[in-house]
């Protein structure tokens, strides 16, 4: 029986790390976490309970009720993917709106947060077989995976494909606004304290700016097939 590796991709967002994950999971019966919904659920979590104010989280508020969020995965059979649930509840929608967006790397520079999440995400990988996609899985969440991708695109390619995909949500906005938020994040995420968004050494870089998205699973497959053997 061929072992079973952990595959860590990271990268910024939009650009297109999600879709070439859950595509190579699918292609090679892997389970895909996406590390960043979790991140969201919290964002969402705290939203919800006046926890982010005028902008800026209540840090302590937040860490004294890390408890109270509980988070996990269920696969959806008519998207053939795995929905978040947020105590209970499937918030795989509600996290993906731009008001989560526009908050969630504030939530992610808190130190306890991350740690508490790392912890969680570690245990889903205990076993290998497993696709991690976010922005610190190669660098501290699984610093040992056999494969390691970093994607990237440009900002403009980036902000295009999440302004189309919000607008066939049919949410209201502008290509400016999305592009400004996608800015805004990569400085957050780049420069936080706490695990920021880094190519790690032995990361392969994927340009996703101009491969159509067979292109890019044909590409992850071969670099997949090179690790295992």
């Amino acid at each position: 029986m061929q072992k079973k590796i952990t595959i860590a991709i990271d990268g910024y967002s939009s650009c297109g790390k999600s879709t070439l994950a859950k595509s190579l999971a699918k292609k090679i019966n892997y389970i895909f976490i996406d590390s960043g919904a979790m991140y969201r659920g919290v964002t969402l979590y705290c939203m919800r309970n006046q926890l982010i104010e005028n902008g800026t989280p209540s840090t302590e508020k937040i860490i004294n009720l890390l408890n109270e969020i509980n988070l996990s995965f269920e696969y959806n059979t008519k998207t053939d993917k795995a929905d978040l649930f947020l105590n209970n509840e499937n918030v795989e929608e509600l996290i993906r709106m731009p008001d989560v967006a526009a908050n969630v790397s504030k939530i992610a520079t808190i130190k306890e947060v991350r740690q508490r999440l790392v912890e969680e995400q570690q245990k889903m990988g205990v076993n290998g077989g497993i696709i991690m996609d976010g922005r610190d899985i190669g660098s501290v969440v699984f610093p040992a995976a056999e494969l390691k991708l970093f994607v990237t695109a440009s900002n403009e390619i980036r902000a295009q494909r999440r302004f189309d995909e919000l607008i066939d949500k049919g949410v209201q906005t502008t290509f400016q606004e999305v592009y400004d938020n996608l800015v805004q994040r990569d400085e957050l995420d780049s420069n936080r304290i706490e695990s920021p968004l880094i190519q790690t050494s032995d990361a392969i870089v994927i340009d996703t700016s101009h491969l159509t998205r067979e292109e890019q699973l044909n590409l992850a497959y071969h670099l997949y097939q090179k690790a295992i053997d």
